[in-house]
């Protein structure tokens, strides 16, 4: 591992999201077989192998803060490894017979000649019965456009197009790992503190639960949340909007939230889909996505949305589901 590759996250992030685009170091070709039979041999042994966290996502989305925030955490946080030395890592903390229990790598399209030896590796790892999870950081255009702007750095992919030019290869270029991924957050409209408050939440807990749920209100006139596993569309009930003394108020509010609940379909639809996300979770839990981001929508993300969304919530909450609720649009008008 080289110097640059060994050095605190922080120290690479100037700004709400870093934009490394530095050379990774070069990486023993051969190391893939030795790595996979040291793995087997710890496995084998009764030295425990860590568990590992994959970073990756978009440049300027914020993987440093993310790592950073693991770091704090307690977890051992290597910075843009290519993605053959990965099972090395997990050796190495296999042999540490415990100190190393938690390993965070940080992936991204520096290493671009070994992006392709990531799928193989988690192939491997997932054959010797390595816990893995990959967290996978999305941003919209715009905001990483202003991300770049602002620190006047050129994207890593761009050569002598735009910055534009770079964000959309990189984006195709990760396409098939972000359906891979066990957590997504779009970091759109995230501050420093914020992203690492959703960080925190998924990964400060001692015990993992099975499955955490974020329910998220928005707005469909401001655009779906990229994040969004599921999403459910409340504009088949009446809107608050339309009664003048409910008008001023959000889905928080006893009141509105009884107009909603007491409109043809409004129950029902809460009872029916409360019930096919216990299929879903159940289904989530057996292929191992801890995660889910379930999207509730109306027109402006501030009446129906909301009050659907926190009755989802809470039901979730009383089936065992650790529960998260967002309003992302509410407070916008």
């Amino acid at each position: 591992m080289t110097e640059h590759e060994a050095r605190p996250t922080a120290e690479r992030d100037p700004a709400h999201a870093a934009t490394d685009d530095s050379p990774p170091g070069a990486a023993d070709q051969n190391n893939g077989a030795q790595v996979s039979q040291d793995v087997t041999t710890a496995a084998a042994g009764d030295a425990p192998i860590p568990e590992l966290v994959i970073i990756s996502g978009m440049s300027g989305a914020g993987r440093s803060t993310a790592a950073k925030c693991l770091e704090d955490l307690g977890w051992f946080v290597v910075d843009n490894l290519p993605p053959a030395l990965i099972p090395t890592m997990v050796e190495l903390g296999a042999r540490s017979q415990g100190n190393v229990a938690r390993i965070a790598v940080v992936v991204d399209v520096r290493g671009r000649r070994f992006f392709d030896n990531l799928r193989e590796s988690l192939a491997d790892l997932d054959s010797r019965g390595v816990t893995r999870r990959i967290v996978f950081l999305e941003s919209s255009e715009d905001a990483l456009v202003r991300r770049f702007e602002s620190v006047r750095r050129p994207h890593p992919l761009q050569g002598d197009g735009r910055i534009v030019d770079g964000i959309a290869a990189e984006r195709e270029l990760l396409r098939e790992l972000r359906g891979d991924a066990d957590l997504v957050i779009d970091t759109s409209s995230l501050n420093v503190h914020e992203l690492r408050a959703k960080m925190d939440a998924q990964f400060a807990g001692e015990e993992e639960p099975e499955l955490r749920a974020t329910v998220m209100s928005f707005g469909f006139k401001y655009g779906l949340p990229v994040d969004a596993d599921l999403v459910a569309d409340m504009r088949f009930l009446p809107n608050p909007h339309w009664v003048p003394e409910l008008r001023p108020f959000t889905g928080v509010n006893e009141e509105v939230a009884s107009y909603v609940f007491n409109q043809p379909g409004a129950k029902e639809f809460l009872d029916r889909y409360a019930e096919l996300l216990r299929l879903i979770a159940a289904g989530y839990r057996r292929e191992g996505k801890r995660y889910v981001t379930i999207a509730i929508g109306c027109t402006g993300g501030k009446h129906r949305s909301v009050a659907m969304s926190e009755k989802l919530a809470a039901r979730l909450a009383a089936e065992g589901v650790e529960t998260v609720v967002v309003h992302r649009d509410m407070g916008r008008e």
